[in-house]
C-alpha cells in the first residue's frame, strides 16, 4: 500500500513537471469576463446598477423574515409581542445580530457604487452616459452611507474602489460622512433624469432631492434641507393624492358575511397595482421598490417558503396578529389563514405599542388613517361553529371568555400575540396572488379566500419614499429655522388630506412631527433610521414604549461598531462608540 502511494505521488509530480515543461495545460482565453475587462459598455454599468437595486430590496425587504424588521422593533412604535420580556443589553451588544446586520450590506452597496465610479473614466460610454452613471453611482453611495452614519456615527469613509485586501481603515466623523453624502446627493440631484423620464422603480432627481432634504436635516443644515424639499414639492409632476384612484377606487362590495369596504384615498395608496405612477397615476410616489410574484428576480413567490430567504416581503407574517388562536369559551372565532381583514397568514410578532396604537390618535378627529379599514381593530368572526360567526369581534370590547395564544386571557387594549390592532397596509385583503388560494372556486366566501401554507407575504410594491414624507421633512427644516407656522402648514397639508384636525403652530415641535410620521408612514417607515438620525431614540423609547423603557441606556442613540469589524481591522483600531465594551 505504501509503495502504491509513493508511486502515485511520484506519478503526479512527474505529470506536473512534464505538463509545466510542455505547457500542456496552458490556456489561451478566447472570451471571458474579469475585473480587467468588465465595466466597458453601458450594458456592464446598467447591470451593476440593477444589482444595486436588488441589494437595496433584499436588505430592506426580502433577505429573510426578521432582519428587515430590526428597523422597527425596539423603537417608539413597536414591540416584540412574541417575547415575554425585552433584552436590550443583549440585542444592542457589539456582537448582536440586531446591530451588526446593517454594516456589511451597506458597505457592499458603497463598494459597488465605488467600483462604478472608478471604472467610468476608462469605459466606452459617452460623456453624457458617464455623467448619468456617475449620478446613479453617487446616489447609491450616499444611500449606503446614510444608514451607516445614522446608526453607527463615526465610520470609515471609503471613496475609492478597493482592489486588494485592506485592514487599516480609519474612521471619519459623522459630520464628515454627512458632508460627503450631501456632496454626492447634490451631484445626483443635478444629473439624474426627471421623475417623469424614469421607469417605475428607478431613482430620479426628485428621489435624490428628497434624500438630500433628510440628510441635511440630520446635519442641521436646515436651509439646504428646505431648498431640497422645495425642489420636490414644487415639481409639477408631484402632488398628494386627494381624489380616489386606482384598482379599488370604488371600494370592495359586500360578500357573504363580509360587509362592504368603502375605503378612502389613503387606503387607495396601499391597494394592489396602485403604487407606481405610470400604471396608476399615483403622483405621490417617489421611489417605489418593485415586486413581482412568481417572476424570476421579481422578489415575491407564491411557492417558496419564507424560510427559503428572499421569498417575499414578510410584513404580513410579522405584523398581522395570529388570529388562529382566538377562542371564546374554548371555540375558535376565526378560520385561519384567510385573505381578509384578519391579516392573512399573520403570526403575531411585531405589535404596535400603546403609543402607536392609541396615544398618537387622540384629538385626531375623523382621521381616515385611523379608520378600521386602515388601522384594523374590529374583525368579522369566520368560524361557523362560533356564536360570533359573522359578528364583529373588537379589540376594545372583548366578549367574556376570550383567550389567545396558549390560552392566555385577552385584555382590552393589551397587545397579545393573537390579538392587537394592526395596519392593513401590511397585507392584501381579498387580493393575495391567485396561486395562494386553497380553493378559489368554493361557494362559501371564507373557504374561497382560505390561504395555502406558503402565504405570509405582503404582495405589493413598497414605498421607499413618497411625497407625504417630503412635506414632513420640510416641516422639520422649517422648525429648525424657527418658523413653526410654516412647519404647521406642511404638517396640515398631510393631515388635511387625511381629514384630521389641523395642528396649531404653537403645538409643533419635533415630537409632534415624529408622531405625525407614525400616523402617516406607519409600517412603511424604517423607524430606527428616523430616530437615530435625530438623536431621539433614547428619549422616545423611554416616553412611548414601556416594553423597553426600563432597559434603555443613554448611549443607545448610536449602535455599537460591530466587534467583528474591529477585530478584522487589525492594521488600525476602530474606536467603539461610547458606552459599549471597547
Amino acid at each position: 500500500m505504501k509503495t502504491i502511494k509513493i508511486l502515485l505521488v511520484l506519478g503526479v509530480l512527474g505529470t506536473s513537471m512534464v505538463a509545466c515543461k510542455k505547457s500542456f495545460l496552458d490556456e489561451t482565453a478566447v472570451d471571458f469576463l474579469s475585473t480587467s475587462n468588465a465595466f466597458k459598455t453601458e450594458a456592464d454599468f446598467k447591470a451593476s446598477i440593477v444589482n444595486l437595486y436588488g441589494r437595496v430590496r433584499s436588505h430592506y425587504y426580502t433577505v429573510n423574515d426578521y432582519m428587515p424588521f430590526w428597523y422597527m422593533y425596539r423603537t417608539d412604535a413597536y414591540l416584540d409581542v412574541a417575547s415575554s420580556a425585552p433584552n436590550l443589553p443583549g440585542q444592542l451588544a457589539p456582537t448582536a445580530g440586531e446591530t451588526t446586520f446593517a454594516w456589511a450590506p451597506h458597505y457592499k452597496i458603497v463598494a459597488e457604487a465605488n467600483t462604478i465610479l472608478h471604472r467610468l473614466p476608462t469605459s466606452t460610454l459617452t460623456d453624457q452616459q458617464k455623467k448619468l452613471y456617475e449620478a446613479r453611482g453617487r446616489f447609491f453611495r450616499a444611500f449606503g452611507y446614510r444608514a451607516l452614519a445614522y446608526l453607527y456615527g463615526n465610520v470609515p469613509l471609503i471613496l475609492d474602489e478597493i482592489e486588494t485586501p485592506k485592514t487599516d481603515f480609519v474612521q471619519s466623523t459623522r459630520e464628515q460622512v454627512y458632508a460627503q453624502i450631501i456632496q454626492d446627493l447634490e451631484f445626483a440631484a443635478a444629473n439624474l433624469p426627471g421623475i417623469n423620464e424614469v421607469n417605475d422603480g428607478e431613482v430620479s432627481n426628485l428621489v435624490a432631492y428628497h434624500l438630500l432634504a433628510e440628510v441635511c436635516n440630520a446635519a442641521k443644515q436646515y436651509q439646504k434641507a428646505l431648498d431640497a424639499a422645495n425642489a420636490v414639492i414644487s415639481n409639477p409632476n408631484m402632488g398628494l393624492m386627494t381624489a380616489r384612484f386606482g384598482s379599488r377606487k370604488n371600494g370592495i362590495p359586500a360578500n357573504g358575511i363580509y360587509p362592504s369596504i368603502t375605503g378612502d384615498v389613503y387606503w387607495d395608496l396601499f391597494q394592489p397595482q396602485n403604487q407606481n405612477r405610470k400604471s396608476s397615476g399615483n403622483r405621490e410616489a417617489l421611489w417605489v421598490i418593485q415586486f413581482e410574484t412568481d417572476v424570476p428576480g421579481g422578489g415575491n413567490s407564491s411557492t417558496k417558503s419564507v424560510f427559503d430567504g428572499d421569498a417575499f416581503y414578510a410584513l404580513e407574517r410579522v405584523h398581522a396578529p395570529l388570529m388562529r388562536d382566538i377562542k371564546v369559551n374554548g371555540v375558535a372565532v376565526f378560520q385561519w389563514p384567510v385573505s381578509d381583514y384578519t391579516g392573512g397568514r399573520g403570526v403575531g410578532f411585531m405589535a404596535p405599542d400603546p403609543w402607536f396604537a392609541d396615544s398618537v390618535w387622540k384629538n385626531s378627529g375623523a382621521d381616515m388613517r385611523n379608520a378600521n379599514h386602515n388601522f384594523v381593530r374590529e374583525f368579522i368572526g369566520t368560524n361557523p361553529a362560533s356564536p360570533l360567526y359573522g359578528q364583529v369581534f373588537s379589540t376594545k370590547n372583548l366578549p367574556a371568555g376570550a383567550t389567545g395564544f396558549n390560552g392566555a386571557v385577552l385584555k382590552p387594549g393589551v397587545a397579545e400575540r393573537a390579538l392587537y390592532p394592526y395596519q392593513s397596509k401590511a397585507t392584501t385583503p381579498f387580493a393575495h396572488p391567485a396561486g395562494l388560494y386553497n380553493n378559489p372556486n368554493a361557494t362559501n366566501v371564507v373557504d374561497k379566500f382560505f390561504l395555502k401554507p406558503g402565504a405570509g407575504g405582503t404582495y405589493l410594491d413598497q414605498y421607499m419614499f413618497r411625497l407625504a414624507e417630503t412635506y414632513l421633512l420640510r416641516a422639520e427644516a422649517y422648525l429648525g429655522l424657527n418658523q413653526p407656522g410654516l412647519a404647521a402648514d406642511d404638517i396640515n397639508a398631510v393631515r388635511g388630506r387625511a381629514h384630521a384636525d389641523l395642528v396649531n403652530a404653537a403645538d409643533v415641535n419635533i415630537d409632534y412631527i415624529l408622531d405625525e410620521r407614525l400616523r402617516e408612514l406607519g409600517v412603511e417607515e424604517k423607524r430606527m433610521l428616523t430616530l437615530m438620525r435625530l438623536g431621539k431614540w433614547v428619549d422616545r423609547v423611554k416616553k412611548c414604549n414601556p416594553f423597553y423603557a426600563a432597559q434603555v441606556q443613554d448611549y443607545y442613540n448610536l449602535w455599537p461598531i460591530p466587534a467583528s469589524e474591529i477585530e478584522r481591522n487589525s492594521g488600525n483600531k476602530l474606536i467603539q462608540n461610547q458606552g459599549y465594551p471597547q
